[in-house]
């Protein structure tokens, strides 16, 4: 089933505020483990989806758009929040730009999919834009990635007890 234009943008803005409360999140936990470098990544990937969440809201100032309780989104977690297995507190910027890289490709997908499966000319429309300015994030995230070292072990080396690992 499509989405109507208002569920869809009901999901785009909440996509958006999912994902930056998310990095916001992780930004705090990093800095609880005075992982700053990788708080700074996370608070900026943060401000980037608040930004394109306000950009939406913008474009449905003129609708009432639905409000959807957490078991209406045709979602089981939304699409730009990986998964708690990705994170450890010892992890790098790199590994955080890898982390959010995941998350903009699935939002790619997921406005992809919202576009190719509505009859609403204007879903498809916005579906493609959205999917094209996630595109656009993955693009500048593998840049900064291609920038940023790689790390020379990874937290599975982790030999701190409290993390299970002897």
């Amino acid at each position: 089933m499509g989405y109507t234009l208002a569920e869809f943008l009901a999901h785009a803005i909440a996509l958006e505020q999912e994902a930056a409360e998310r990095y916001l999140e992780l930004a705090d936990m990093m800095e609880a483990h005075n992982n700053l470098e990788t708080a700074s990544v996370f608070r900026d990937m943060s401000r980037f989806s608040t930004l394109h969440g306000d950009e939406i809201k913008q474009r449905a100032r003129a609708l009432e758009l639905p409000k959807l309780m957490s078991w209406q989104y045709r979602w089981k977690t939304p699409p730009e929040v990986g998964g708690d297995d990705e994170i450890h507190y010892l992890m790098t910027p790199y590994h955080a730009l890898r982390y959010a890289r995941d998350n903009e490709i699935r939002g790619m997908e997921y406005y992809r999919d919202a576009a190719a499966n509505s009859s609403d000319n204007e879903v498809k429309r916005l579906g493609k834009d959205f999917a094209e300015e996630e595109a656009e994030h993955v693009t500048a995230l593998d840049k900064w990635i291609e920038k940023t070292p790689r790390p020379s072990v990874s937290w599975a080396e982790d030999a701190d007890e409290a993390q299970g690992v002897d």
